[in-house]
């Protein structure tokens, strides 16, 4: 039987467009959070502890065990940070302490975080020895990675992306501490306290995707695709993006949009897990036949200004829930197909790339899996429309066709173009 997830959206409940007013867009964003806050538990199951190879974040090693501790740690100090602040206003601690607590507790924070997590890197290289093909000579792979992404867990990302398609992977590290900045004098303070850890990055990510504001990530990200883009040796530029990665990678994608002609538009490839943001564009290009110097009122051809896009989502997944679902079927809002994974977890390695593209002992993407053989329906099921109900199946959208029709039965991988990149592969364009 083909598994289902059903997403409800009611009458009085459509998602404001992502160019309303931020605090309206803040508003409604801590009210998804807190409606779906039910699936927060299950961002890290399952654990799969005596079955994870040594890349998978929670594999049990001194490192994990530093960092995940250090994570926590620093949750509760973050927690009780803010919570101290208002309290301290309350019993009228004059101001010149409450700045200085300010600044020592988040000196402290940030001085522990570069130490113990962010290291000193932006970009992080995949080192895992795998021989490229002279035919990817061409391609650029890039990498944004999630929030609380320590250093040691970018690295097994990037690692494991280069395993499972056999490409060096470029990661940007989307560090755990925000930079965020505006022209007042509030925004200004706020800069000094969201920068670092688990709980501030929560509070960036809003702040990203609310004011649709462009942190350092975003900003180193941004001219290292642009450049590849207009690079002539290079034909193909695929980027991929999980959870906060795909707010900072929507926000270049719309700036690529503006500063490039879509032809050259036509060689970026994004793949998105567990996305994030709240809209994610790729908007349709028109060809006309040109007539004595004009352009004639006949369509010749039209398609998208971006290669491909493809979003994968667990079906437990808190992020997914407050992004890729809760957009992904409002008309030109959220471009690219979505395939769903009947499972829980948010962790790249562990939770997505593992039962997507399961790795064998030599590190070889393994030619089945559950995942990639489940059939699927090329059709959503238009529920009543009183209810404002629409089942998706594990595929929706329909960007291409399947490569392949097995007796009329379709499967996942006859779909995922991203599949057709594993162990070095190439999809037929």
């Amino acid at each position: 039987m083909t598994p289902q997830i059903r997403i409800t959206y009611r009458p009085n409940s459509t998602p404001l467009s992502y160019t309303a007013s931020p605090f309206k867009l803040l508003c409604r964003d801590i009210c998804l959070a807190l409606r779906y806050a039910w699936a927060l538990p299950f961002a890290f199951l399952p654990l799969r502890i005596g079955r994870t190879d040594h890349l998978d974040e929670l594999y049990p090693s001194v490192r994990t065990g530093v960092s995940a501790g250090f994570q926590v740690l620093l949750a509760v100090y973050q927690v009780l940070f803010l919570l101290s602040i208002p309290v301290a206003i309350i019993f009228m601690v004059p101001g010149v302490w409450i700045f200085l607590y300010i600044l020592a507790t988040v000196t402290l924070n940030h001085v522990f975080c570069m130490v113990v997590l962010n290291g000193s890197q932006r970009l992080i290289v995949s080192r895992v020895p795998v021989p490229e093909q002279p035919s990817h000579s061409d391609e650029r792979w890039f990498f944004i990675n999630g929030i609380a992404g320590s250093h040691s867990w970018v690295q097994q990302n990037v690692d494991q992306l280069s395993y499972t398609f056999g490409r060096k992977i470029t990661g940007i590290h989307n560090r755990t501490y925000g930079q965020v900045a505006t022209q007042s004098i509030t925004i200004v303070l706020a800069n000094s306290i969201f920068r670092s850890g688990f709980v501030f990055d929560l509070i960036e990510c809003l702040i990203q995707r609310c004011f649709s504001y462009a942190t350092g990530d975003i900003r180193s990200a941004y001219p290292l695709v642009k450049n590849a883009l207009l690079d002539p040796t290079c034909q193909k530029v695929v980027f991929i993006l999980h959870s906060q990665g795909g707010i900072e990678g929507g926000l270049v994608i719309d700036w690529l949009l503006d500063a490039l002609p879509h032809d050259l538009l036509q060689h970026l490839e994004v793949y998105t897990f567990a996305n994030a943001a709240n809209h994610f564009n790729n908007p349709t290009r028109k060809w006309f036949p040109k007539s004595n110097g004009s352009h004639s009122s006949t369509l010749l051809e039209q398609d998208r200004s971006v290669g491909f896009i493809e979003h994968y989502a667990n079906t437990v997944d808190i992020v997914a829930w407050i992004g890729v679902f809760h957009f992904i079927n409002i008309p030109n809002r959220y471009m690219g197909r979505l395939f769903v994974h009947p499972g829980s977890g948010h962790l790249l390695n562990q939770h997505y790339l593992d039962p997507m593209f399961t790795l064998g002992p030599d590190h070889k993407v393994l030619e089945n899996n559950p995942f990639m053989d489940m059939e699927v329906e090329t059709n959503s099921e238009k529920m009543p429309e009183e209810d404002c109900e629409q089942t998706l199946l594990p595929t929706s959208d329909s960007q291409g066709s399947p490569d392949k029709i097995d007796s009329q039965v379709l499967r996942v991988k006859d779909f995922s173009r991203l599949w057709k990149y594993r162990n070095g592969g190439s999809p037929t364009d």
